[in-house]
């Protein structure tokens, strides 16, 4: 009996040049991969709408749309953003060479392509990406409120848990972008060597700020960014003297009083739902209430005195 078969890499070929596109197809194939086809820039485009590749094989230099412009298209499509993308092209220059990985390109390989070269290219970058891929879902399952960014700011990928906690600071769908915005301010005053505090906040517009703390490069253009949510620090600080409650109780407290959930909290403070109700007990032990309504009223009374 036949072992079952495992799903086919997809690869992309894009190319505008027939005898390329079959040549490079039946070699792809033997070696086991299945082979997408788009004859220039704008077809690609329509491709990944419907399906995502694995990895992307892009001739620089095409009609109407070329190769380059292609790419940075491609690297701004959310869905393939990380999809590895490898140039092909006669152009051997400097300038070519440095365009392309400017646009997003892993790699350059020069026409007419090396068979055995092309294939031990793809499985390098085929288990990069899937080394990287792996080690988000990680980070992920991990909880962590973590964002990765290019070198200009764009947003290259963020946990779900970190989106979570920008949408409850800001109470909007759309507060990645605000964030993204900040953080290529702080990247651009950092290059320039204005900055060298590696953490910074960022007023949100909603009932919390936000901390983003930089955490180091992990790959080529990519860097990594933890975020933490802040309560407005008068109100946790009045909490947290009047009651003698320690600093993250006073947090928790003050957002008690404005009515958020316990998974609300857990999102904006970084907390699990089980840590959050530790800091419960001991509230209401400290505030001699029994329960999170009376906690809150004691909590909103204090914070709307004068």
């Amino acid at each position: 009996m036949n072992a079952i078969e495992g799903p086919r890499d997809i690869v992309l070929l894009v190319d505008d040049s027939p005898d390329s596109l079959s040549f490079l197809t039946e070699a792809l194939e033997e070696t086991g991969y299945s082979v997408l086809i788009a004859t220039s820039g704008a077809s690609a485009l329509s491709i990944v709408d419907r399906i995502t590749p694995d990895l992307i094989l892009l001739d620089a230099v095409m009609p109407g749309m070329d190769g380059f412009e292609t790419c940075q298209r491609l690297k701004a499509h959310g869905v393939v953003a990380q999809v590895p993308v490898i140039f092909m092209t006669g152009l051997t220059e400097t300038e070519h060479v440095v365009r392309a990985l400017g646009a997003g390109g892993v790699d350059y390989l020069t026409k007419p392509i090396n068979v055995d070269e092309l294939r031990a290219r793809i499985r390098v970058h085929l288990a990069n990406a899937r080394s990287a891929q792996s080690a988000r879902v990680a980070l992920d399952a991990a909880g962590r409120h973590l964002l990765a960014v290019r070198g200009n700011g764009k947003v290259l990928w963020s946990t779900p848990q970190a989106i979570r906690l920008v949408n409850a600071a800001t109470g909007s769908d759309e507060g990645v972008e605000l964030v993204a915005a900040h953080i290529r301010g702080w990247m651009k005053e950092r290059n320039s060597g204005v900055r060298k505090d590696p953490s910074f906040t960022v007023e949100t517009g909603g009932e919390a700020g936000l901390s983003l703390s930089f955490l180091g490069s992990i790959g080529q253009d990519e860097h990594l960014f933890r975020l933490t949510g802040q309560t407005q620090a008068s109100d946790s600080e009045r909490l947290k003297q009047h009651f003698g409650l320690t600093a993250r109780e006073s947090e928790v407290l003050a957002w008690i009083a404005k009515g958020k959930s316990n998974r609300d909290i857990g999102e904006i403070l970084g907390l699990s739902a089980r840590t959050v109700n530790k800091h419960l007990e001991q509230i209401y032990v400290k505030l001699g209430v029994e329960n999170r309504a009376s906690a809150a009223v004691k909590a909103a009374n204090l914070l709307m005195q004068s």
